[in-house]
Parts: C-alpha cells; sequence; structure tokens
C-alpha cells in the first residue's frame, strides 16, 4: 500500500519552519552584502600582501567556527575554484593532539597564542573566526601575533566586540549585525569564499 501526503491547501507547521529559515537567511544575507561586503576587498588585499612577501596565513577558532578556518586554509593549500599553485595557511585547531595538549595542563586561554608564538613570524597573517561569547583564548591570539609583528584579520559574528579594541590601524575587521553562530556561520561561508575568489583573481588572474 503506497501512502501520500495529501495537498490541503495550507502550509503545515514543519513547512512554515522551513520556509522560516529560507527567509531570515535572504534578508540577513542581503544585510551583510551592505555592512560587511565592502571590507573584503581590503581584506584580500591584506592576504595577498602577505603571500606576496613569502608570510603564511595562519587561522583559528572556537567550536564550530573550526569549520570555517579549516575550510579556508584547504581552499588555500589545495585549490578553490581553479587549480593553481598551492598557498601557505595553517588552521591552529586542526592540531587535536597539540590542542588537547595545552588544554590538559589547565591552559585554556593558551591554546592558541602559544601555537602562533612557536610558528608566527613577521610578515605573517592571524586570520580569527569570532561566532560566539567564547575568546579568551582569541584574544591571547591575537595579543601574541601583535607581539611577533603579524596583521591580523578578524571575522566576527558581532559588531563592537571585546576585539575591536585590539585592533592595530593595518588590522582588519568584518563584523556582521549581532547575529547568534548559527545565523552567523552559512554568511561567513559566503564571506570566505568571496575572499577566496579575490585572493585568486588578484594572484593569478582569471
Amino acid at each position: 500500500m503506497q501512502f501520500r501526503q495529501i495537498n490541503t491547501g495550507t502550509m503545515t507547521n514543519t513547512e512554515e519552519r522551513i520556509n522560516y529559515w529560507f527567509a531570515n537567511h535572504m534578508e540577513q544575507t542581503a544585510q551583510a552584502a551592505v555592512t560587511a561586503g565592502p571590507a573584503i576587498g581590503g581584506v584580500a588585499d591584506a592576504f595577498v600582501s602577505t603571500l606576496l612577501q613569502d608570510g603564511k596565513i595562519i587561522a583559528c577558532a572556537n567550536g564550530n567556527a573550526n569549520v570555517l578556518t579549516q575550510y579556508l586554509c584547504t581552499a588555500l593549500l589545495s585549490r578553490f575554484d581553479q587549480d593553481r599553485p598551492a598557498l601557505p595557511a595553517i588552521n591552529l585547531g586542526a592540531d587535536a593532539t597539540t590542542y588537547s595538549a595545552i588544554c590538559r595542563d589547565n591552559r585554556f586561554n593558551d591554546t592558541f597564542s602559544r601555537q602562533v608564538r612557536a610558528v608566527g613570524k613577521p610578515g605573517d597573517l592571524l586570520f580569527v573566526v569570532v561566532d560566539d561569547g567564547h575568546k579568551a583564548n582569541l584574544i591571547q591570539a591575537i595579543q601574541a601575533a601583535h607581539d611577533r609583528e603579524m596583521m591580523v584579520v578578524v571575522l566576527s559574528a558581532r559588531e563592537k566586540s571585546d576585539i575591536t579594541s585590539l585592533m592595530h590601524p593595518e588590522d582588519h575587521e568584518v563584523a556582521l549585525n549581532d547575529l547568534a553562530p548559527h545565523e552567523a556561520t552559512p554568511l561567513m561561508m559566503v564571506i570566505i569564499n568571496a575572499l577566496c575568489d579575490q585572493i585568486d583573481a588578484k594572484l593569478f588572474g582569471g
């Protein structure tokens, strides 16, 4: 026996909830294009300048945002859209053994700053993704990057966070309009895709 859903002409609660997510995402995407979009070109220039001067990209983020930093580093190391030479990038959150060893010694706030001081050098760039309020270790990573004379780029789900006050004149921040992590993540992916496209275009043309 086969069963089929009868269309009564009205949306079910399930359909309404699903439609909400699509409508909400489209609205937030349009707003991000206005508020965050203009900053992407400057960030791309910072990445390109770093790479042309034999610097590398070092990335870090907490929790689910680590997926975004890994995606960026993979796109740089492998490819984004077209085949081209590999670009140097390290995601500090990808090394689970080192991360857990630092945490084991009750130094969670040092999880990234310790690594930045070990592998960062003047001329490198630190890319930080902040999608929620848990950022003490990210703040220390930014401070370590500045100590190592590195430029910092922050992609944040919130405007006017504690991190904003740490930024130097040569640093860059792309901030969304105070979104929850689950709302910010898909928009951050779009921003990173646009950034990768700009990097490839500026370095390799096309």
